[in-house]
Protein backbone atom coordinates (compact mmCIF):
# COMPACT_ATOMS: atom_id res chain seq x y z
CA UNK A 1 0.00 0.00 0.00
CA UNK A 2 0.95 3.88 -0.59
CA UNK A 3 1.10 5.91 2.39
CA UNK A 4 -1.99 7.97 0.60
CA UNK A 5 -4.12 4.73 0.55
CA UNK A 6 -2.88 3.99 4.53
CA UNK A 7 -3.87 7.76 5.48
CA UNK A 8 -7.12 7.62 3.81
CA UNK A 9 -8.28 3.97 5.37
CA UNK A 10 -7.33 5.89 9.37
CA UNK A 11 -10.84 5.91 11.06
CA UNK A 12 -12.18 8.82 12.40
CA UNK A 13 -12.53 7.80 16.04
CA UNK A 14 -10.23 5.23 17.90
CA UNK A 15 -10.85 1.64 17.71
CA UNK A 16 -9.94 0.66 21.23
CA UNK A 17 -11.93 -2.68 21.35
CA UNK A 18 -11.37 -4.77 18.81
CA UNK A 19 -13.57 -8.33 18.21
CA UNK A 20 -12.95 -11.30 15.80
CA UNK A 21 -14.48 -14.01 15.42
CA UNK A 22 -11.82 -16.64 16.87
CA UNK A 23 -10.74 -17.28 20.23
CA UNK A 24 -9.10 -14.17 22.30
CA UNK A 25 -6.28 -15.91 23.90
CA UNK A 26 -4.53 -12.74 25.14
CA UNK A 27 -4.98 -9.31 25.67
CA UNK A 28 -2.01 -6.84 25.65
CA UNK A 29 -1.93 -2.65 26.49
CA UNK A 30 -2.28 -2.04 22.24
CA UNK A 31 -2.55 -5.63 20.57
CA UNK A 32 -5.28 -8.51 21.01
CA UNK A 33 -4.52 -12.02 19.77
CA UNK A 34 -6.87 -14.69 18.37
CA UNK A 35 -5.94 -18.36 18.13
CA UNK A 36 -6.53 -19.56 14.73
CA UNK A 37 -5.48 -22.89 15.16
CA UNK A 38 -2.23 -23.11 13.14
CA UNK A 39 -1.34 -19.39 13.76
CA UNK A 40 -2.07 -16.54 15.29
CA UNK A 41 -4.05 -13.22 14.80
CA UNK A 42 -2.25 -10.25 16.26
CA UNK A 43 -4.48 -6.89 15.65
CA UNK A 44 -3.12 -3.78 16.90
CA UNK A 45 -6.04 -1.40 18.49
CA UNK A 46 -5.75 2.46 18.57
CA UNK A 47 -4.78 2.10 22.44
CA UNK A 48 -2.11 4.35 24.14
CA UNK A 49 -0.42 3.27 26.91
CA UNK A 50 2.39 5.51 28.91
CA UNK A 51 4.30 4.59 32.16
CA UNK A 52 2.45 1.10 31.58
CA UNK A 53 -1.25 2.44 32.03
CA UNK A 54 -3.20 2.19 29.12
CA UNK A 55 -4.49 5.29 28.98
CA UNK A 56 -8.47 6.31 28.39
CA UNK A 57 -7.85 8.05 25.22
CA UNK A 58 -7.08 6.03 22.05
CA UNK A 59 -5.41 7.51 19.10
CA UNK A 60 -7.29 7.28 15.45
CA UNK A 61 -5.63 4.79 13.38
CA UNK A 62 -2.52 4.38 15.61
CA UNK A 63 -3.01 0.23 14.90
CA UNK A 64 -3.11 0.81 11.46
CA UNK A 65 -0.28 2.51 11.06
CA UNK A 66 2.00 0.63 13.78
CA UNK A 67 0.99 -2.79 11.78
CA UNK A 68 2.03 -1.26 8.53
CA UNK A 69 5.04 0.38 9.85
CA UNK A 70 5.92 -2.76 11.17
CA UNK A 71 5.28 -4.53 8.25
CA UNK A 72 7.31 -1.53 6.17
CA UNK A 73 10.19 -3.04 8.40
CA UNK A 74 9.68 -7.12 8.05
CA UNK A 75 10.81 -6.38 4.77
CA UNK A 76 13.77 -4.60 5.12
CA UNK A 77 15.02 -6.72 7.73
CA UNK A 78 14.43 -10.56 6.96
CA UNK A 79 18.38 -10.64 5.70
CA UNK A 80 19.20 -9.98 9.38
CA UNK A 81 16.76 -12.51 10.73
CA UNK A 82 13.68 -14.48 10.24
CA UNK A 83 10.24 -12.88 11.31
CA UNK A 84 6.82 -14.27 12.21
CA UNK A 85 4.89 -13.31 9.90
CA UNK A 86 3.46 -16.03 7.52
CA UNK A 87 4.51 -15.47 4.17
CA UNK A 88 1.31 -13.95 1.94
CA UNK A 89 -0.82 -12.40 4.16
CA UNK A 90 -3.54 -11.39 2.03
CA UNK A 91 -3.67 -15.11 1.08
CA UNK A 92 -4.26 -15.52 4.46
CA UNK A 93 -6.63 -13.21 5.50
CA UNK A 94 -9.30 -14.52 2.65
CA UNK A 95 -8.47 -17.80 3.83
CA UNK A 96 -9.27 -17.23 7.22
CA UNK A 97 -12.26 -15.20 5.93
CA UNK A 98 -11.27 -12.05 7.47
CA UNK A 99 -12.96 -9.55 4.95
CA UNK A 100 -12.96 -6.22 7.23
CA UNK A 101 -10.61 -3.43 6.25
CA UNK A 102 -10.02 -2.10 9.07
CA UNK A 103 -9.44 -5.45 10.69
CA UNK A 104 -6.69 -6.71 7.83
CA UNK A 105 -4.78 -3.37 7.95
CA UNK A 106 -4.11 -3.18 11.64
CA UNK A 107 -3.96 -7.19 11.59
CA UNK A 108 -1.25 -9.69 11.42
CA UNK A 109 -1.10 -13.41 10.74
CA UNK A 110 1.70 -15.14 12.38
CA UNK A 111 3.38 -18.08 13.45
CA UNK A 112 3.05 -19.92 17.15
CA UNK A 113 6.06 -19.23 18.87
CA UNK A 114 7.61 -18.99 22.12
CA UNK A 115 8.49 -15.11 23.35
CA UNK A 116 11.34 -14.56 25.35
CA UNK A 117 10.86 -13.78 28.73
CA UNK A 118 13.56 -10.38 28.40
CA UNK A 119 12.32 -7.17 25.97
CA UNK A 120 15.61 -6.43 23.72
CA UNK A 121 16.42 -2.54 23.82
CA UNK A 122 19.06 -1.17 22.11
CA UNK A 123 20.12 2.32 23.08
CA UNK A 124 22.48 4.44 20.51
CA UNK A 125 21.81 8.02 22.23
CA UNK A 126 21.68 8.61 25.83
CA UNK A 127 17.74 10.03 26.53
CA UNK A 128 14.90 8.75 28.78
CA UNK A 129 16.02 6.25 31.20
CA UNK A 130 19.41 5.83 29.80
CA UNK A 131 20.33 9.63 30.52
CA UNK A 132 18.75 9.43 33.83
CA UNK A 133 20.86 6.41 34.63
CA UNK A 134 24.01 7.99 33.08
CA UNK A 135 23.05 11.22 35.17
CA UNK A 136 23.48 9.02 38.15
CA UNK A 137 25.96 7.07 38.09
CA UNK A 138 28.20 7.26 34.65
CA UNK A 139 26.34 3.96 33.42
CA UNK A 140 23.60 2.33 32.15
CA UNK A 141 22.04 -1.10 32.81
CA UNK A 142 25.74 -1.73 34.27
CA UNK A 143 27.73 -0.99 31.25
CA UNK A 144 29.91 1.73 32.19
CA UNK A 145 29.75 4.97 29.74
CA UNK A 146 32.59 7.24 29.23
CA UNK A 147 32.57 10.80 31.09
CA UNK A 148 30.99 14.16 30.00
CA UNK A 149 28.38 12.65 27.33
CA UNK A 150 25.35 14.95 27.14
CA UNK A 151 21.72 14.62 27.02
CA UNK A 152 20.52 13.25 23.73
CA UNK A 153 24.51 12.97 23.08
CA UNK A 154 25.46 9.73 20.42
CA UNK A 155 27.03 7.31 22.19
CA UNK A 156 30.26 6.17 20.77
CA UNK A 157 28.60 2.62 19.91
CA UNK A 158 25.16 1.09 19.95
CA UNK A 159 24.93 -0.49 23.47
CA UNK A 160 22.09 -3.51 24.32
CA UNK A 161 20.35 -3.24 27.68
CA UNK A 162 17.73 -5.53 28.28
CA UNK A 163 14.96 -5.65 30.42
CA UNK A 164 12.46 -7.97 32.32
CA UNK A 165 9.15 -8.62 30.71
CA UNK A 166 6.34 -6.84 33.43
CA UNK A 167 2.67 -8.35 33.40
CA UNK A 168 0.26 -5.49 32.42
CA UNK A 169 0.00 -2.69 35.58
CA UNK A 170 3.56 -3.15 36.31
CA UNK A 171 7.25 -1.51 35.02
CA UNK A 172 9.69 -3.76 33.27
CA UNK A 173 12.82 -3.46 35.18
CA UNK A 174 16.31 -3.10 33.70
CA UNK A 175 18.96 -6.20 33.93
CA UNK A 176 22.63 -6.50 32.96
CA UNK A 177 23.98 -9.06 31.16
CA UNK A 178 24.39 -11.42 33.99
CA UNK A 179 20.58 -11.45 34.65
CA UNK A 180 19.66 -11.76 30.85
CA UNK A 181 21.57 -14.87 30.48
CA UNK A 182 20.11 -16.32 33.70
CA UNK A 183 16.74 -15.74 32.22
CA UNK A 184 17.04 -17.05 28.62
CA UNK A 185 20.63 -18.88 28.76
CA UNK A 186 24.16 -17.72 27.41
CA UNK A 187 23.37 -18.67 23.78
CA UNK A 188 20.19 -17.07 23.18
CA UNK A 189 20.78 -14.32 25.05
CA UNK A 190 23.88 -13.69 22.56
CA UNK A 191 22.00 -14.29 19.45
CA UNK A 192 19.38 -11.95 20.71
CA UNK A 193 22.11 -9.38 21.67
CA UNK A 194 23.59 -10.20 17.85
CA UNK A 195 20.46 -10.11 16.66
CA UNK A 196 18.89 -6.53 18.43
CA UNK A 197 22.42 -4.79 17.31
CA UNK A 198 22.22 -5.41 14.09
CA UNK A 199 18.71 -4.51 13.57
CA UNK A 200 19.09 -1.39 15.51
CA UNK A 201 22.30 -0.72 13.31
CA UNK A 202 19.97 -1.03 9.89
CA UNK A 203 17.09 1.28 11.01
CA UNK A 204 19.24 3.61 12.13
CA UNK A 205 20.34 3.72 8.59
CA UNK A 206 17.50 3.68 7.38
CA UNK A 207 15.46 6.10 9.73
CA UNK A 208 18.72 8.67 8.51
CA UNK A 209 17.73 8.13 4.70
CA UNK A 210 14.55 9.38 6.32
CA UNK A 211 15.16 12.39 7.95
CA UNK A 212 15.16 10.88 11.52
CA UNK A 213 17.31 9.61 14.32
CA UNK A 214 16.49 6.39 15.69
CA UNK A 215 17.43 7.18 19.14
CA UNK A 216 16.61 3.82 20.70
CA UNK A 217 14.02 1.02 20.85
CA UNK A 218 12.93 -2.29 21.63
CA UNK A 219 12.76 -5.75 20.56
CA UNK A 220 10.70 -8.83 21.26
CA UNK A 221 11.72 -12.76 20.36
CA UNK A 222 10.66 -16.26 19.97
CA UNK A 223 12.00 -19.45 19.52
CA UNK A 224 10.92 -22.15 17.20
CA UNK A 225 10.43 -25.94 17.38
CA UNK A 226 14.20 -26.13 16.80
CA UNK A 227 15.05 -23.41 19.18
CA UNK A 228 15.77 -20.66 16.39
CA UNK A 229 15.65 -17.46 17.33
CA UNK A 230 12.38 -15.31 15.55
CA UNK A 231 11.65 -11.72 15.25
CA UNK A 232 8.39 -11.04 17.09
CA UNK A 233 5.50 -8.27 17.85
CA UNK A 234 6.01 -5.11 16.63
CA UNK A 235 9.20 -3.88 14.96
CA UNK A 236 10.79 0.15 14.90
CA UNK A 237 7.42 1.73 14.94
CA UNK A 238 6.84 4.79 17.26
CA UNK A 239 5.20 2.53 20.01
CA UNK A 240 8.31 0.66 20.43
CA UNK A 241 11.07 3.09 19.66
CA UNK A 242 12.56 7.03 20.11
CA UNK A 243 12.73 9.20 16.15
CA UNK A 244 13.65 12.38 16.45
CA UNK A 245 13.81 14.76 13.92
CA UNK A 246 17.33 14.96 11.94
CA UNK A 247 17.34 18.72 10.57
CA UNK A 248 16.63 19.75 14.37
CA UNK A 249 18.41 17.42 16.36
CA UNK A 250 20.99 19.60 18.88
CA UNK A 251 22.68 17.29 22.16
CA UNK A 252 22.92 18.80 25.26
CA UNK A 253 18.47 19.03 24.90
CA UNK A 254 15.66 16.60 25.02
CA UNK A 255 14.67 16.90 20.95
CA UNK A 256 11.30 16.84 19.63
CA UNK A 257 9.98 13.39 18.65
CA UNK A 258 7.68 11.59 16.69
CA UNK A 259 6.40 8.85 19.38
CA UNK A 260 4.36 8.85 22.36
CA UNK A 261 6.92 11.17 24.13
CA UNK A 262 4.34 13.26 23.33
CA UNK A 263 1.89 12.47 25.26
CA UNK A 264 4.43 11.48 28.61
CA UNK A 265 5.74 14.98 28.31
CA UNK A 266 1.50 15.80 28.61
CA UNK A 267 0.98 13.85 31.38
CA UNK A 268 4.31 14.52 33.44
CA UNK A 269 2.96 18.16 33.97
CA UNK A 270 -0.27 16.95 35.26
CA UNK A 271 -0.70 15.86 39.37
CA UNK A 272 -0.79 12.40 38.32
CA UNK A 273 0.90 9.27 40.00
CA UNK A 274 1.14 6.83 37.59
CA UNK A 275 -1.23 4.60 38.18
CA UNK A 276 -4.22 3.71 37.08
CA UNK A 277 -6.78 5.60 36.26
CA UNK A 278 -4.69 7.66 33.70
CA UNK A 279 -5.91 11.41 32.81
CA UNK A 280 -8.10 12.02 29.51
CA UNK A 281 -5.99 13.60 26.68
CA UNK A 282 -7.34 17.38 25.34
CA UNK A 283 -8.34 16.40 21.50
CA UNK A 284 -5.39 18.55 20.64
CA UNK A 285 -2.96 16.29 22.20
CA UNK A 286 -4.95 13.24 20.65
CA UNK A 287 -4.44 14.93 17.23
CA UNK A 288 -0.68 16.11 17.37
CA UNK A 289 0.22 12.80 18.37
CA UNK A 290 -1.57 10.92 15.69
CA UNK A 291 0.02 13.81 13.13
CA UNK A 292 3.90 12.49 14.87
CA UNK A 293 2.95 8.81 13.85
CA UNK A 294 1.63 9.42 10.55
CA UNK A 295 4.90 11.99 9.87
CA UNK A 296 7.14 8.87 10.92
CA UNK A 297 5.39 6.71 8.32
CA UNK A 298 5.15 9.60 5.86
CA UNK A 299 9.12 9.78 5.85
CA UNK A 300 10.19 6.21 6.02
CA UNK A 301 7.98 5.11 2.88
CA UNK A 302 9.16 8.48 0.98
CA UNK A 303 12.75 7.14 1.80
CA UNK A 304 14.52 10.29 1.92
CA UNK A 305 13.72 13.96 4.03
CA UNK A 306 10.75 15.78 3.13
CA UNK A 307 11.44 19.20 0.60
CA UNK A 308 10.47 22.48 1.46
Amino acid sequence: MTFAEIEAALPGEAVTSISAPFPRIASGKVREIFDLGDALLLVASDRLSAFDVILPDGIPGKGILLTQMSLWWFKRTSSIIANHLLPDQDAEFDRRGITGRDLRLRSMVVRKLRPLSIECVVRGYLAGSGWTSYSRSGSVCGIALPPGLRQAGRLPEPIFTPTTKAPQGSHDEAIDEAGGIAAVGAGTYGRAKAASLGLYRLGHELARDAGMILADTKFEFGTDGAAELVLIDEVLTPDSSRFWPLDSYEPGRSPPSYDKQFVRDHLLGLAWDQKPPAPRLPPDVIRRTRDKYLEALRRLMAGRPPTA
